[in-house]
C-alpha cells in the first residue's frame, strides 16, 4: 500500500451502464485519482455488450452479480493505487435500475467475511430477477400507459405522483413483472432497491433507503412539497394497481421500504466493517446519500437558475433549476438531491427524449462513412436543410416510445414543403435535419415549461408579452451575445405574433431562453452539434474541461477516455466533500472561521487577505450570502472551494485527468493551463475572429496548444461568428480545412455525386465497425426503412458498447482499424477521425468550475430557427394527433 501521506480525499462512485467508475478529489475538489472497471472487457465472463443484454421486445437488461463483482474489482484497484485511509467521505450515483432481492435469507450486510469477495456473498441466486431491466428498457411502455389510463390520463397522473407515463417507471416495471413473468419471480421477492440505494447499502453495510429524488422517479411516490412542511408518502392507489389487490399493494409497499426525505445533506452511515478489513478504509469514513447518474452530473456542474444542463446519451436529458413544485405532464420534477434540511425546497425540472444516440448512430450509418463526415454534413447544410424560406425540410425519428405527448408515436417521418415524403431528394440533409429535430423539440418543450411558472422568477427572464391579446408592449428584440455585451436586433417582432403563428410562445423572444447551456455526452464533442444547440437557444455552449480533454483522445464515446473522470462520479465526490465539511464530527461545523478550519478547508471558513485581494468572494459567490441568489448551500460551497483553488493556483485550470490517455495529433490539454493561454488565438494573421468560435485542430496558428484556426467559406467581422449553423459562414469549433484530408473530401464528393449513400450498406462495417456483431445484426433489419415507417419493428437495436450508439468500435476506427469487434476486415482506408470541440476564451466564473466555452450563438441562425419553429410545431402536432 502507498505510504500514508497527503491530504484528505473524497471518493465518488458511478455505476454506469458500461462501467463502474471512481473519482477521487482533495479538499479543494482537485482531481487526484481515477479508476474504472469495464464490464465488457474486464468482466467478459458475463458476455455483455456495452454492459447489457438485448432481447426481443425492446428489453435491455444487465446482470446484478456483474455490478457486485465490478465493485469488488474497483475497490481492489483503488486500494492498490491509493491510500484509502485518507478517504474521509464517499458519495455515489447509479443508473436507473431495480435490484430484486429474494425473500430467502441473505448474508447480513454488517457481518460479511472480509476474506471472501463481494460476489461470493451475493451470487446471482440471491436475486429473484438476476438480470434486471435498465433505463433504456422500453418493454414496460404499455404497462406504463395502462397505469396512466387507470389514473385518469397524463394530467391526473402527473398531478398525483409528479410524472406521466414512462417505460422506465418503477411502477410500470413492477406491473410488467407481475403480469408477464413467471409467478415465482413475484412471490419469491422480499425487497426491491433502486441501484443507487443498492450501492450505498453495499458501501455502508446496512440497508439504505432511497432518496426522495429517486422516489419521485418511481411513479409511486406523492411528494409533500405542495404543503407547508408536508411529508411525502407512497400512493396506495397506485400500489394496488401494481400489486393487483390491496394485499399485494401493501406487500409492494414493504418491498420499497422508507424514503430518506432529509435532502441528501447528511451522512447515511459509516463505511462497513467488511470494507474496512478487506480494503483498508478508515472506519470513520462516512457514506453519503447516493443518487441517479444524471442528477449527479447536474450536481457536478452547479448551474445557476438561468442555466441549462443538456446531457447527450442513450437518452437525451435537459435539466434546469426549479423553484416551485408544480407538477404537470410537460416535464418531470425532482427534489434537489443535495440540500440542507432547513433550506427552502428546491427542485430540478427535467425534460427527456429516448430517441437520442440510437437515431444519430442510425443516420450516421445510413448516410455517411464516419462521424467526421456526419459532423461536416451538419456544418455545411443550411438551417432547415435548404437555403430557401418556403422549402424547409423536417424529420422526426421516433424509434422508441417517448413520454407524453409522444407515447403512441413511432416511426420515421420526413416532410418537404409541408408534405410527407419517404426520403429527402437530397440525402445529405438527413444528419442536420435529425439534429435540428432533436434540439428544436427541447426548445419547444422548454418554452411550454417556462409558461407554467415552475422555474420561478429568474433574473433576466420575463413572461412573453406577445402571447397576451391586446398586449401594449412588444417583446424585447433578440440579442447578439458577445464577450463584451449584447447588441439588440433593431426590428422587434410585431405584437401578438405568437398567436398568429399558432404558438403559445413567441419563437423570436430571447428573454425566456437560458443564458448558458452546459452540455455533456459524446454528441457534445461534435462541433456542429455544439454550434447548433447554441444557435437554436441563442446561448453560449460550454462543455466540462474534463470532457473536452478526454475528447481529444477518444471523441466518439460517452464513456470518458482512460484516466479521465466521469461527470457523475465527480458530482458524487463533490457531494461527499460537502457533507463531510458540514458534519460536526468528521468535518467541523460550517461557517467556523477558525485557523484550523481555514487550513483544512472544512466547512465555510472566513476569507484570507490573499483571497480577498483576488476578488474571490465575488467570483465564487456573487451574492455573498450562503444559499441565496437562487443557489443552494451545496452550490455555494462547491463554488467557494473551486474559487479558493483558483486563487491558490494563480488562475490555472484544474486537472482534467490522472495518467490519462494522450491526445492524438499532438494537441495540448486544457488541464493545468493558465487561464490566459486557453482559447486565445496566437499571432496575427491567423484568420480567427475574436468571439467567433473559429477553431481547428490543424497545424499552424490558432487556439493555444490545440492546433490551427483556418476558416472556411466567407466568415469575418461582417458575419459576427457565423459558422457551422450558418450556410454562408466559416466552419467553427474545430473543423478547419486542414482536417478535411483527401479521404474525407472524396467521401463528400461521392455523396454530392450520388446524393447520399445507399441505405443497404451493412451496418457494423461502415466507418470501422461501430457496433458489436449482435447490434449490427439487429440494425441490418432496419437498413431498408423508408421515410414513413410508422409500423417500425425495432427490437434489440441501438445500444452499442459504452451504453450508447457511440460504440467502442469508434475507438478502433480512430486507430485505423477496419473491423467491428470480433468481425472481419472491410476494404478501403480508415475514415478520418472526428475533430472534436476545443475551448474558446472562457470567463473566470466558468473556468473556475472547469467549464470551457466551445460555441457562441449566431444571430442569423437564431432568427432562421425562430422562423421555422411554427412549421416544426405544426408538423409535430400532426404526428401527435396521428394525422400522418
Amino acid at each position: 500500500m502507498p505510504p500514508k501521506q497527503g491530504p484528505a480525499m473524497f471518493l465518488g462512485l458511478e455505476l454506469a451502464t458500461d462501467q463502474l467508475r471512481a473519482s477521487l478529489v482533495d479538499e479543494n475538489l482537485e482531481l487526484v485519482g481515477v479508476e474504472s472497471v469495464d464490464f465488457d472487457t474486464e468482466l467478459s465472463e458475463y458476455q455483455t455488450t456495452g454492459g447489457i443484454f438485448t432481447s426481443p421486445g425492446e428489453a435491455y437488461t444487465t446482470p446484478v452479480e456483474m455490478w457486485i463483482k465490478g465493485l469488488d474489482s474497483l475497490l481492489l484497484k483503488l486500494s492498490r493505487n491509493h491510500d484509502l485511509t485518507k478517504i474521509k467521505s464517499i458519495g455515489g450515483a447509479a443508473q436507473h435500475a431495480l435490484v430484486w432481492w429474494k425473500s430467502t435469507t441473505v448474508p447480513s450486510l454488517s457481518s460479511l467475511d472480509p476474506h471472501l469477495a463481494l460476489q461470493t456473498h451475493f451470487p446471482s441466486p440471491s436475486f429473484s430477477l438476476p438480470n434486471t431491466p435498465i433505463a433504456q428498457d422500453t418493454s414496460s411502455h404499455t404497462h406504463a400507459l395502462a397505469i396512466e389510463a387507470l389514473l385518469g390520463g397524463p394530467d391526473h397522473m402527473a398531478a398525483r405522483v409528479g410524472t406521466s407515463a414512462s417505460a422506465s417507471l418503477v411502477a410500470a416495471q413492477l406491473l410488467r413483472v407481475r403480469e408477464s413473468w413467471p409467478q415465482e419471480v413475484w412471490h419469491r421477492t422480499g425487497r426491491i432497491q433502486l441501484a443507487s440505494a443498492f450501492m450505498a447499502s453495499l458501501m455502508s453495510g446496512k440497508w439504505v433507503p432511497m432518496g426522495e429524488a429517486e422516489a419521485c422517479t418511481t411513479g409511486l411516490w406523492v411528494h409533500g412539497g405542495h404543503t407547508a412542511g408536508g411529508q411525502g408518502y407512497w400512493d396506495e392507489g397506485v400500489l394496488d394497481i401494481v400489486g393487483g389487490s390491496r394485499e399485494e399493494g401493501r406487500r409492494v409497499r414493504g418491498w420499497l421500504g422508507e424514503v430518506d426525505a432529509s435532502g441528501g445533506g447528511r451522512k447515511v452511515g459509516n463505511i462497513s466493517r467488511y470494507l474496512v478489513e478487506r480494503f483498508g478504509f478508515d472506519p470513520d469514513t462516512i457514506v453519503t446519500s447516493f443518487t441517479s447518474d444524471y442528477l449527479a452530473t447536474y450536481l457536478s456542474i452547479c448551474p445557476s437558475p438561468s442555466d441549462v444542463v443538456l446531457t447527450f446519451g442513450p437518452m437525451d436529458t435537459l435539466m434546469t433549476p426549479a423553484q416551485h413544485y408544480l407538477p404537470t405532464r410537460l416535464y418531470n420534477l425532482y427534489p434537489h438531491p443535495a440540500q440542507e434540511q432547513g433550506e427552502k425546497r428546491r427542485y430540478i425540472a427535467v425534460l427527456t427524449s429516448r430517441n437520442a444516440d440510437v437515431p444519430r448512430a442510425l443516420v450516421r450509418d445510413m448516410y455517411t462513412k464516419s462521424w467526421s463526415a456526419f459532423d461536416r454534413l451538419v456544418a455545411i447544410v443550411p438551417p432547415g436543410g435548404s437555403i430557401g424560406l418556403d422549402d424547409k425540410l423536417f424529420s422526426f425519428w421516433h424509434l422508441q416510445g417517448d413520454p407524453y405527448p409522444f407515447s403512441h408515436v413511432k416511426g420515421i417521418y420526413r416532410f418537404e414543403t409541408g408534405i410527407k415524403v419517404s426520403e429527402f431528394r437530397d440525402l445529405r440533409a438527413n444528419p442536420r435535419c435529425l439534429l435540428e429535430s432533436q434540439v428544436l423539440s427541447f426548445r419547444i418543450k422548454w418554452s411550454k415549461m417556462i409558461a407554467t411558472g415552475v422555474l420561478g422568477s429568474r433574473k433576466g427572464t420575463a413572461t412573453n408579452a406577445n402571447t397576451a391579446p391586446g398586449s401594449a408592449s412588444a417583446t424585447p428584440p433578440p440579442l447578439i451575445r458577445t464577450a463584451t455585451g449584447t447588441i439588440p436586433l433593431l426590428q422587434p417582432p410585431a405584437p401578438n405574433l405568437s398567436a398568429s403563428l399558432g404558438l403559445s410562445f413567441d419563437p423570436y423572444d430571447h428573454v425566456p431562453l437560458p443564458s448558458r447551456i452546459f452540455t455533456t455526452g459524446a454528441a457534445a464533442n461534435f462541433p456542429s452539434v455544439a454550434n447548433l444547440v447554441g444557435d437554436i437557444f441563442n446561448a453560449p455552449v460550454y462543455v466540462p474541461s474534463t470532457q473536452v480533454d478526454s475528447a481529444q483522445a477518444i471523441p466518439h464515446r460517452n464513456a470518458p477516455a482512460q484516466g479521465y473522470p466521469s461527470r457523475a462520479s465527480l458530482g458524487a465526490a463533490y457531494v461527499a466533500r460537502w457533507v463531510w465539511g458540514k458534519d460536526p464530527v468528521s468535518g467541523g461545523a460550517p461557517g467556523t472561521p477558525s485557523s484550523a478550519s481555514s487550513a483544512s478547508g472544512r466547512g465555510s471558513p472566513g476569507w484570507s487577505g490573499s483571497e480577498r485581494s483576488y476578488g474571490l468572494t465575488t467570483l465564487a459567490n456573487p451574492t455573498g450570502v450562503q444559499g441565496k441568489g437562487g443557489l443552494g448551500a451545496y452550490e455555494d460551497e462547491v463554488r467557494r472551494l473551486f474559487g479558493r483553488r483558483w486563487v491558490m493556483s494563480g488562475g490555472v485550470w484544474a486537472r482534467t485527468n490522472v495518467n490519462g490517455m494522450l491526445p492524438s495529433g499532438g494537441a495540448t490539454l486544457i488541464s493545468g493551463q493558465p487561464q490566459s493561454q486557453v482559447g486565445v488565438p496566437l499571432g496575427a494573421g491567423s484568420g480567427a475572429v475574436p468571439g467567433s468560435g473559429l477553431t481547428s485542430s490543424g497545424t499552424g496558428t490558432g487556439i493555444a496548444g490545440l492546433g490551427g484556426s483556418i476558416g472556411m467559406g466567407i466568415g469575418g467581422h461582417g458575419m459576427m461568428g457565423s459558422g457551422a449553423s450558418t450556410p454562408y459562414g466559416s466552419i467553427r469549433g474545430g473543423l478547419g480545412n486542414s482536417v478535411l484530408v483527401e479521404e474525407e473530401e472524396s467521401e463528400i464528393a461521392e455523396m454530392e455525386r450520388n446524393q447520399g449513400l445507399s441505405v443497404n450498406v451493412p451496418p457494423g462495417i461502415i466507418g470501422g465497425g461501430m457496433y458489436s456483431p449482435s447490434i449490427a445484426a439487429s440494425m441490418s433489419a432496419m437498413s431498408g426503412l423508408g421515410g414513413a415507417t410508422s409500423d417500425l419493428g425495432l427490437s434489440g437495436i441501438g445500444l452499442g458498447a459504452n451504453g450508447s450508439g457511440f460504440g467502442q468500435g469508434q475507438q478502433q476506427g480512430q486507430q485505423g482499424q477496419q473491423t467491428a469487434q470480433g468481425g472481419n476486415a472491410s476494404s478501403g482506408t480508415a475514415p478520418t477521425p472526428l475533430t472534436p470541440v476545443v475551448a474558446l476564451q472562457t470567463g473566470d466564473s466558468e473556468a473556475q468550475l472547469g467549464l470551457a466555452k466551445v460555441a457562441e450563438p449566431d444571430l442569423d441562425s437564431f432568427l432562421a430557427y425562430a422562423a421555422i419553429v411554427p412549421e416544426y410545431h405544426r408538423l409535430e402536432g400532426m404526428l401527435i394527433k396521428s394525422i400522418v
